[in-house]
Formats: structure tokens, C-alpha cells, sequence
């Protein structure tokens, strides 16, 4: 990195726990860091530290070489852009904010008929690990909008990957990862629980979660070449067996006392899947349930 691109300007809109932390990234890597952000005492903490107060959309844009938005979500983006007026015109913007596959796609082509350079993008990392090497940020739309510049994105994350010039990809994998996240956590959620009905502390049963979290995420890549083949013959467990087990915990479950709504879900693929006539297949048979919705 050239002495130049070291110090190139840089914007952050939007200041919330992820902003806060993207633009503390590009201040420690040495750039002139303007912040924005609607309540504007949020910006506090980061002037102290170096960064300069936009005190308007328009002049947030003005100021940065490159605008990165970490706003609530593509709403907001929409307004914040359009409350810019033409300073955006000509800019680069990389629109790290949350939202939803059509919405990127949406905004990209908005963006293209302002004349505004727009690559959309996902943190996938918490804000305490923004800048490290842990942290990884994935980018769509344009690769040379991207290389071009890497110098400064790089900044944020240990790792930047360009997904493909369709703008809507980072989101589609920020979306599918945060289900992955949820679904994993709801389960371990409702273990907890389960044990706790017996006394069982968190902490007692935390080894046992992580082992078992452990040998689960072995079968991951079985679980994609059957997917991806269409195969599903895995001979560690049918969906025959799976019924019965989950019926057992969802019995037990509630005569523990505790809810089985974390349960439900899984439980009616399997069903569906086995009244289909493929109770003899492994679990990843359940993605064809997932693609074919009834009702």
C-alpha cells in the first residue's frame, strides 16, 4: 500500500455498534475518517479519537473518497442518499447494511442511474473483531470497483472476497449463515433448558455441547456432496430413525415442562419427507422439502 492510499479519505454513515467499529478500523489503519450519523452524539467517541463530524448527509458524502453505509437497513439507505442530494453522483459507495437479496439488487440499479458507483457487501464478523484477521467481509457487484479499492477495504477485515458481479450475493449468504446461526443456537437454547429442568448447570453441559458441535460440523461436507448430487444415502442415521428420535425428545421435552417450539419445525420436514415415501434416506434428503414449499 502506497503512502497515498494509506491516507486516502474515507466515510462511515451510520454509527451503531458495527459502524462504530468499521470506522475505529479505517481510523487505526491511518485514514481521515469522516463519520455521520442521524443522532449525532453517537459520533462522539470517534471525534475524540480523531475521526471529523459531517454534520450532514451531503457533507458526509462531500467528504469521503469512499462512503461506506452501516445503516438499520436499505430504507434508510435509500433516504440517506437521497437527502445527500448530487453529492453522491460519481462516488463510491459500498453498502455494508442489511437487508434482503432484492432490495441490493434494487439499490444497485437505483445507484446506477445516479451515476453512483455501488458495490453491496456483508461483515461477517461481530464488531468486536471488525479489523482483525478473524474478520471477514464479502463483496458483490463490480471486481474492478472492488480492486480498485481493495486498499482500503482491506482495512476491515483479515479476509475480502469477491462473491460475483451479482450485487444481491453478499446478502444471500448473509441471510443463508444467519439462519445457520439461529437454527444453532435455537437448539442449544432449548438443551439448556432441557438439562436446567434437572438442575443441570449451563456450564456443566457446555462441554458436551461443544464436542457434539464438533462432531456435527464433520458432516458438513457429506452433508454438500449429497446435496449437491442429489444422493442422499449417508448411513449414519434414516429418516425413519430420526422420527422416532425426535418424537422421543419432543416427548420428553414437554413433559419437562418446556416448550417444543425450537422442535417443530424440523419435526414436520422429517414427517413430510418420510409420508413422501423416503424414509430410508439421510437427513439431507430434507433440503427437497425445503425447496418445494406446500402452502
Amino acid at each position: 500500500m502506497t503512502a497515498g492510499e494509506n491516507t486516502r479519505p474515507v466515510t462511515v454513515m451510520g454509527l451503531g455498534l458495527m459502524g462504530s467499529a468499521l470506522a475505529r478500523a479505517f481510523l487505526t489503519g491511518g485514514h481521515a475518517t469522516t463519520v455521520w450519523n442521524r443522532t449525532a452524539g453517537k459520533a462522539d467517541p470517534l471525534v475524540a479519537e480523531g475521526a471529523l463530524r459531517a454534520g450532514s448527509p451531503a457533507e458526509a458524502v462531500a467528504a469521503g473518497g469512499v462512503v461506506v453505509l452501516s445503516l438499520i437497513d436499505y430504507t434508510a439507505v435509500r433516504e440517506v442518499l437521497d437527502a445527500a442530494g448530487d453529492a453522491p453522483r460519481g462516488t463510491t459507495v459500498v453498502n455494508l447494511s442489511s437487508g434482503t437479496v432484492r432490495e441490493a439488487r434494487e439499490l444497485a440499479a437505483w445507484s446506477a442511474e445516479r451515476n453512483i458507483r455501488y458495490l453491496d457487501g456483508s461483515v461477517m464478523a461481530v464488531p468486536q473483531t471488525v479489523g482483525g484477521p478473524e474478520a471477514v467481509v464479502v463483496y458483490s457487484g463490480s471486481q474492478d470497483l472492488l480492486d480498485e479499492h481493495r486498499p482500503v477495504l482491506e482495512r476491515l477485515a483479515g479476509t475480502s472476497l469477491h462473491l460475483g458481479d451479482d450485487p444481491g450475493l453478499a446478502l444471500l449468504y448473509e441471510n443463508a449463515l444467519a439462519g445457520m446461526l439461529w437454527s444453532t443456537l435455537g437448539g442449544y437454547l432449548h438443551a439448556l433448558a432441557l438439562v436446567g429442568t434437572e438442575k443441570v448447570a449451563p456450564a456443566e453441559f457446555l462441554a458436551f455441547a461443544e464436542q457434539w458441535h464438533t462432531t456435527l460440523g464433520a458432516f458438513l461436507p457429506v452433508i454438500a456432496e449429497e446435496v449437491a448430487s442429489g444422493t442422499y444415502t449417508t448411513d449414519v442415521s434414516t429418516l425413519d430413525m430420526n422420527r422416532r428420535a425426535i418424537a422421543h425428545l419432543i416427548e420428553t421435552s414437554k413433559a419437562q415442562g418446556i416448550g417444543v417450539d425450537v422442535l417443530s419445525g424440523m419435526r414436520s420436514l422429517i414427517e413430510r419427507r418420510v409420508a413422501d415415501g423416503h424414509g430410508s434416506e439421510s437427513l439431507s434428503g430434507l433440503v427437497e422439502v425445503i425447496r418445494n414449499p406446500r402452502g
